[in-house]
């Protein structure tokens, strides 16, 4: 819930400390942010666009897909991973973990459920993807946020980062991790979902694009150890319209071109899912 996670939160104004007052939070300087009816708060900066946030159409056809346990193998390894990157000592604690671009709160509340005691902030700029988050675990709180400006968390207040499929503000995480805090971040590689992009026109993953990652979060971050975690999927036609629908290709797709092109695909069909999950410490 939000209010497990308030300690850590910031104002995206000051960067100070926010109090609950009723259903609001506020800083000591006077800006006030009030508690949505679905369980999320926005801190967003009153300049702030959210036009690039996932339309209601996407959460909910990614939700689908999630929920079908199609990327299960990427939700457990990702809990596996967070489970060797938080000390055994430290297990049962209190603690924070963020997740930059959160989306429904599906990695997060499966990271949270292997690390007993943790608190989970979700932090996306789509409200519809939020209001999802806010139900998708007892310890997420859901905040609106964009992760191109700094986060509206305290520094050094998260023990673990992750981001999935999201983008990244390498500074900012640094900024909001602890001394040995760690990101996990899971990217597709040039192989993911390899069998629809040639057929359906879909956007392409380079195969630079893990160097260019490291690149990236090269100054801020040190690499500690990845792997790749690939599987087949056997999708009807409604699976692959979901799975177009709920990621970036969805921006770009004419409904027509894909609806003809759906047609010619065998049912059902064999995709390959490819992820690197790779880990970061401060």
């Amino acid at each position: 819930m939000l209010q497990d996670i308030e300690r850590y939160l910031a104002c995206p104004h000051c960067a100070q400390a926010l109090t609950r007052y009723d259903r609001s939070l506020r800083c000591p300087a006077g800006h006030s942010f009030d508690l949505a009816k679905q369980g999320y708060v926005s801190l967003l900066a009153g300049d702030a666009h959210t036009g690039t946030g996932d339309t209601a159409e996407m959460v909910a056809a990614r939700a689908d897909f999630l929920a079908a346990g199609h990327y299960r193998p990427i939700a457990e390894a990702l809990a596996e991973a967070a489970s060797a990157a938080v000390s055994p000592a430290a297990d049962g604690t209190e603690g924070l973990v963020a997740d930059l671009g959160a989306g429904t709160g599906h990695y997060l509340a499966h990271v949270l459920d292997a690390l007993p005691g943790k608190v989970g902030a979700a932090l996306d700029i789509s409200k519809y993807a939020l209001r999802r988050a806010a139900r998708a675990h007892p310890r997420i709180g859901a905040v609106v946020c964009d992760a191109w400006r700094p986060l509206p968390l305290r520094d050094a207040s998260a023990e673990l980062m992750l981001n999935v499929f999201a983008p990244r503000n390498g500074p900012e995480i640094r900024r909001v991790l602890r001394p040995g805090g760690t990101l996990l971040l899971v990217s597709p590689t040039a192989r993911h979902l390899r069998e629809l992009v040639g057929a359906l026109g879909l956007l392409s993953v380079d195969e630079e694009k893990q160097r260019r990652i490291d690149e990236k979060l090269g100054p801020h971050l040190e690499p500690a150890g990845r792997r790749e975690v690939e599987f087949t999927l056997r999708l009807g036609p409604q699976d692959v319209r979901t799975v177009v629908g709920m990621g970036p290709s969805a921006w770009h797709t004419d409904p027509e071109r894909l609806a003809a092109a759906l047609a010619e695909l065998p049912e059902p069909v064999e995709v390959t899912a490819s992820v690197t999950v790779a880990a970061y410490r401060r």
